[in-house]
This record gives structure tokens, sequence and C-alpha cells, in this order.
């Protein structure tokens, strides 16, 4: 029988799958995998790979994903890519309809892509409007636009705009680029590119690939080595872009501001723990060698804005450095 792995953010998995159970009767390898807010990048992949070794049969597993772009997905997505399986498939849009239809599909269907070709309709066809006159007729998929024409092609020293790029958000985020920022962050500050910039990421073609595969619609995503961005920063060709800058640590942010980059606002949104680290927010965990970073970017006169979404209520930089100045003090006692 066919393996399901339901992923989510939060609970949505868990409740899917009891609700599922009501319906269909209880269910024999069928896992719940939540992303909590502890949790990491790799926490999660960890959890995903338990999952799969309670299924009976390994090799034809189905993935019913909440959010594409989001972090379940993506850690999904990078499973898939890693492990190779020929019958491992991921579908999002994770709804009650999908995993009933999912149940009964896989009474009959040998493999995972057979029963994701059963419940896409299913599921798609489970998000109705009462009154029906408000339900939207059936959108025809518009052709793809023109490719935009590559930087290279416009000649060095052009000046588009006023010259200067301009960024409309700068977040430093471990997880880079994910579901918060695909869907809350892009539509508040309505960026034409998201920059993702590290080092690390840029040498990982698995990483670099499932990042632009988490890319929101209408919205071009690159993956830079820090050098980069202090390039684009001073090239009078991107004047008209409007880009959000992701960065995984603090220390690639600070070397961007020491090389040039006009940066006079940071979100900082998650900074992952580990080892030798104390966590001072639920979403940020910092080092000695993390408050010396923040220290020096603030000394470069830059603002903080401490939160993961734009609906939370921003938290106190200073207040959050003198909590982790405390209990590293403590630490090391």
């Amino acid at each position: 029988m066919v393996g399901i792995i339901l992923a989510s953010h939060g609970g949505l998995c868990t409740g899917i799958k009891e609700s599922g159970q009501m319906i269909f009767g209880p269910q024999e390898s069928v896992e719940a995998v939540a992303l909590t807010p502890d949790m990491g990048p790799d926490d999660y992949h960890a959890k995903l790979l338990e999952a799969v070794a309670k299924l009976e049969d390994q090799d034809h597993v189905l993935f019913l994903v909440d959010l594409w772009g989001g972090t379940p997905f993506n850690q999904t997505s990078r499973l898939l890519e890693e492990e190779g399986k020929e019958d491992w498939v991921a579908v999002t849009g994770l709804s009650l309809p999908m995993l009933v239809s999912a149940y009964g599909s896989r009474m009959a269907a040998e493999t995972a892509a057979d029963v994701a070709k059963e419940i896409y309709p299913e599921a798609k066809g489970g998000v109705k409007v009462k009154p029906e006159s408000l339900q939207p007729a059936e959108a025809v998929v518009a052709a793809p636009a023109p490719a935009a024409a590559p930087m290279g092609a416009i000649p060095e020293g052009t000046v588009l705009g006023d010259g200067h790029i301009k960024f409309v958000l700068v977040r430093v985020d471990t997880r880079l680029l994910h579901g918060q920022v695909a869907t809350t962050w892009t539509k508040m500050t309505g960026p034409d590119r998201i920059i993702v910039v590290s080092d690390d990421v840029s040498k990982d073609q698995l990483r670099k690939t499932m990042i632009v595969q988490a890319a929101p619609p209408g919205v071009k995503v690159h993956v830079v080595p820090v050098q980069k961005i202090i390039d684009v920063a001073k090239d009078p060709r991107f004047g008209a872009t409007k880009a959000m800058l992701l960065f995984e640590t603090p220390q690639d942010l600070l070397r961007a501001v020491e090389g040039g980059v006009d940066i006079k606002k940071v979100n900082l949104g998650s900074m992952a723990h580990s080892v030798g680290k104390v966590v001072v927010t639920n979403a940020i965990a910092m080092g000695e060698d993390d408050v010396e970073t923040l220290e020096k970017l603030a000394g470069h006169g830059i603002e903080f804005d401490v939160r993961k979404v734009p609906a939370d209520s921003a938290e106190p930089f200073d207040a959050i450095m003198k909590k982790a100045k405390s209990e590293l003090a403590a630490q090391t006692k």
C-alpha cells in the first residue's frame, strides 16, 4: 500500500489526519509531521525521515504538503532529491478532500504517482463558494510572458532609474526563502526580485534549486555570494530594481555592509539554535559571535526590526541583546 506523509506548519497535518479517519476509518501507513516554532530546517528534515521509516512500504510514498515554498515543502523537496526514489511524490495544497481522495485511490493504485494523478482534480474541485453565483469561472491560464533580457545584455555603465538598487526588505533568516517570506513579506513589500545572499548556499546546487522552486508568482529569485551583492549595489544597471535581500547569518550581512552595501534597516526573522547559543525569543538564538556581529551592525547605524511576520509586534532589539549577553555570561560560569 502507498504510504502517506502529511506535512504542514503547526498542527494542520495532525488535525486533517484525525478528520480523515472520522470519514474513512482508521488508516495504516499514514504519518503526520508538524513543523513547530522551535524546529530548524534540519530538525524538520530529520522528522520527515523518521516518519518515512515508520511506513510499511518505503518505496511508494505520497507526501501531502500544506504550502508550496514553506519549510515543510522545501524539506520534502530536499528529501526527494537526496533519496532519489522513483515513486516518491509530493503534492501541495493539503486539504481534507485531498486526503479522503488519497485514501480511496490508494486502495486500487500501485504507485504514489497514480494516487497523485487521482487526487489532484478531487482536491481542486473541493474549493467551492456559497452562494454559487460567486463561484468564479474556470480561469484560463495565460501564456507565459517573454523572458526579460538578462542584465548582461544591458551595456555596462548604463544607468537605470536613479542608478541605485532599492532594498524593500533586508532580512536575516536561517531558513532563507520559505512560506512566511514567500507570502506575507513579499505581499507587504512588493519586490520584483528576491536575492538570497550566502557564500555557502551559492555553492550548493540542491539548496539553490529548492530556493528557486519556492519563488512566489511573478518574483524572480537569485542566489548569490556576498561579493556579488556588493558588486550589484554599485552597478547603476540595477537602479530600477526593487529587491528583497535574504541573509542566512548576520555575519554575511556584516560583510555586505562593510563592503559598501547601503542598508539602513534589517528585519531579524529567524536565527536557528545550535550548540553554544542561547535562545532569546521563540525564533532567535544567539552565540557570542552573533552578539558581537549585531553590535557592529548597530554601530553602522542600522535599525533592527525583530519579528517573524508583519502581523507580529516588534520585539525591542536592546532587550534581546541584553538577554543574550546575560544568558551567555551565565552559560560560561
